[in-house]
């Protein structure tokens, strides 16, 4: 039986790992941590065990909730909360947009978001989008005015990828746009009743998607998983690869690098250096998690968050600390059944460019969260814990040429038989696009050992 080492055990390492021992491969997990998962993570709050990392996925592409359903793991949707923005001193409901890109706009217009002139340069309409790649920014800009990237693009990308709407590209991170405002009307149906949710997460967190890839690969008497494993260096010899860790070598004829692309690229440096010129050119934003737990029955709390928001958006230009809250015991019926009379929830504060507001101590964070919110909602009770989760590097930017990048990366790569690459620097940041592009590597590199 052939053998595989898969380096990184967040989720496209472990996607990739059951894909190949699925396939009737050997297969070696190297984890650098003590724990399996990358940016899906449980976190205890208050006694609540939740997510402090990734905690949806989308519903609509299949590869996300078609792992979940074959590992075992129930699926939760989102309830009918909505999401607001908070933006010109008031939480104001988030009209239907792709991206920010108004979709109505007498809905946009009795939202309060825009200004009257930004709403007048939206219905106003713009020239026909460019050829080529361009950013989000630059093109919903084009189309709708400066406000609508500034009160709705940039929050919703600063959702996404913690990024900024005018380096963002729109063929890598949302294509769709370029088909939508390609018509003389920017306009798409309303979802049809009883079209499926958009959105999915898993009973008890998204951070179980990862144990139970842990678990599955360690039942297989053809998988091995070892954390605190960190690779310092691959190469290349007769028979395939030799991996190198402080706790040895470890040779076999397929190897997979499911790593961010910093590190992937420093392990290519001599095995493909023009793949770890392009990898090493892709930047990465950090953000910070201040995951909260208010209790429903202190004075104002319910009043102020029990309000059928599932939370809201920031736009930078509003000039406040935190980008998002997430109130998760409203968007999530098994949050609140778990949290037993608290109310959980979550901030999230750091954009690309914008690491040194995050440079301070854990409370400073809390603080920074709960003064946002006792603005935005008017809660001013203590809540009865938090918890502060940093993801350093966390986010890859897909900046305007992400796709024309990536695929020079393949090009490299693939005059290296037997070595593929996966992850979220690639075709997406969500899960199910990690997924798939785990999925694509196990792929090709078994078609090109067939066709070797």
């Amino acid at each position: 039986m052939s053998r595989a080492v898969v380096v990184g055990a967040g989720i496209a390492g472990l996607a990739a790992a059951r894909a190949l021992a699925e396939a009737g491969l050997d297969v070696l997990v190297l984890e650098a941590t003590d724990r399996p998962g990358g940016k899906l993570r449980g976190g205890d709050v208050a006694g609540v065990t939740v997510d402090v990392g990734a905690e949806a996925m989308l519903h609509r592409r299949p590869e996300g909730t078609a792992l979940a359903t074959a590992l075992g793991l129930p699926l939760a949707h989102p309830t009918a909360a909505t999401s607001r923005v908070w933006t010109r001193d008031a939480l104001r409901p988030l009209p239907r947009t792709l991206m920010g890109a108004p979709l109505d706009l007498d809905q946009l217009a009795a939202s309060g978001i825009l200004s009257e002139a930004g709403l007048a340069a939206a219905r106003a309409g713009g020239p026909e989008h460019p050829d080529g790649d361009v950013s989000v920014g630059d093109l919903v800009g084009a189309r709708f005015g400066d406000e609508v990237v500034d009160r709705l693009v940039e929050p919703l990308l600063g959702g996404v990828y913690a990024g900024q709407a005018r380096r963002i590209s729109t063929r890598s991170a949302a294509p769709q746009l370029l088909d939508l405002l390609a018509r003389p009307a920017a306009t798409l149906p309303a979802p049809p009743a009883g079209a499926p949710p958009v959105f999915a997460g898993v009973e008890g967190g998204m951070w179980r998607l990862p144990a139970a890839l842990d678990a599955d690969l360690r039942d297989r008497d053809s998988t091995e998983i070892r954390y605190d494993a960190p690779v310092t260096a691959v190469r290349r010899t007769a028979a395939g690869f030799v991996v190198t860790t402080p706790a040895g070598d470890e040779a076999a004829p397929h190897l997979v690098l499911a790593t961010p692309a910093a590190p992937t690229a420093r392990l290519l440096d001599d095995l493909a250096p023009a793949a770890a010129r392009e990898l090493a050119g892709i930047a990465y934003a950090s953000v910070a998690l201040v995951t909260l737990a208010f209790r429903a029955t202190d004075p104002g709390v319910a009043e102020a968050l029990d309000t059928g928001a599932s939370g809201f958006l920031v736009p930078p230009v509003d000039g406040r600390r935190v980008k998002a809250s997430t109130f998760s015991f409203a968007k999530w019926d098994w949050v609140r059944a778990a949290g037993e009379g608290l109310l959980v929830l979550r901030t999230s504060l750091g954009r690309y460019g914008e690491e040194a507001t995050l440079q301070v101590p854990d409370d400073a964070l809390v603080r920074a969260s709960l003064a946002d919110l006792a603005a935005a909602t008017g809660v001013t009770t203590a809540p009865v814990d938090a918890v502060v989760q940093r993801w350093g590097g966390g986010l890859p930017q897909y900046w305007v040429g992400h796709a024309a990048r990536v695929a020079r990366v393949r090009a490299a790569v693939a005059e290296v038989p037997g070595l593929a690459l996966c992850g979220a620097a690639y075709d997406g940041v969500g899960i199910p696009a990690t997924v798939g592009s785990a999925q694509r590597a196990v792929s090709e590199l078994l078609t090109g050992t067939m066709g070797a």
